[in-house]
């Protein structure tokens, strides 16, 4: 009798520790999936927020705006276009319009586009580029701020001052040659971009 008492017994603890290891196990199972959701629930989160980011970009409005088709070219060229369709910045772009490229020696423009010259391309196209987002009416109050002009550094390191001329806000580039900013406040997910006139230029090294 006690036998088949103590056996009863050991069934029964036996059951019960089955059962709790089921249980334990059902817990992490259900953890390890809740885990999983999360993390797939944050990669498509993050991945929309990336395309709608890409979608808004300093790279997507310029190649939604016709008068940048050049610039785009550039960009292109230049390998910059991937930068200001991935990277959040902020950036302020002054962006050259088609007439301002085509103001530059068609000979000089042909041999920058050309792959082995994307590097000098790409400075170029930085000494339009400042790592911040600079909105116009900022750039007025700066420019207000500082007597007159406004010293900015540009992302390759070069400087362009700003000025007012009139109503107008005017660059002028390290060898004196100014553009007018004939558009403002294009803005972007990663900045804004700025059109002017004419292409800016960096003071040539001796």
């Amino acid at each position: 009798m006690k036998t088949i008492k103590l056996f009863t017994l050991l069934l029964i603890a036996g059951f019960t520790l089955a059962s709790c290891g089921d249980n334990k196990k059902e817990e992490e199972e259900k953890a390890r999936m809740e885990k999983m959701e999360a993390e797939r629930a944050a990669e498509m989160k993050a991945e929309k927020e990336r395309m709608e980011m890409e979608s808004n970009s300093i790279a997507a409005k310029a190649m939604e705006t016709d008068t940048l088709s050049t610039l785009v070219s550039a960009l292109k060229s230049a390998q910059l276009a991937e930068t200001f369709k991935t990277e959040e910045g902020p950036y302020t772009v002054f962006a050259p319009t088609n007439a301002a490229f085509e103001k530059v020696d068609k000979a000089t423009l042909d041999t920058l586009m050309k792959k082995e010259n994307s590097q000098k391309l790409a400075t170029l196209l930085k000494y339009h580029v400042v790592e911040d987002e600079v909105m116009a009416a900022d750039l007025v109050q700066l420019i207000d701020d500082n007597e007159g002009e406004y010293e900015i550094t540009t992302l390759d390191g070069g400087k362009l001052t700003a000025m007012k001329d009139g109503e107008n806000v005017v660059l002028k580039d390290e060898n004196g040659n100014t553009a007018t900013i004939v558009q403002t406040d294009i803005d972007a997910s990663n900045g804004v971009i700025h059109l002017i006139d004419g292409v800016v230029m960096k003071k040539k090294e001796n």
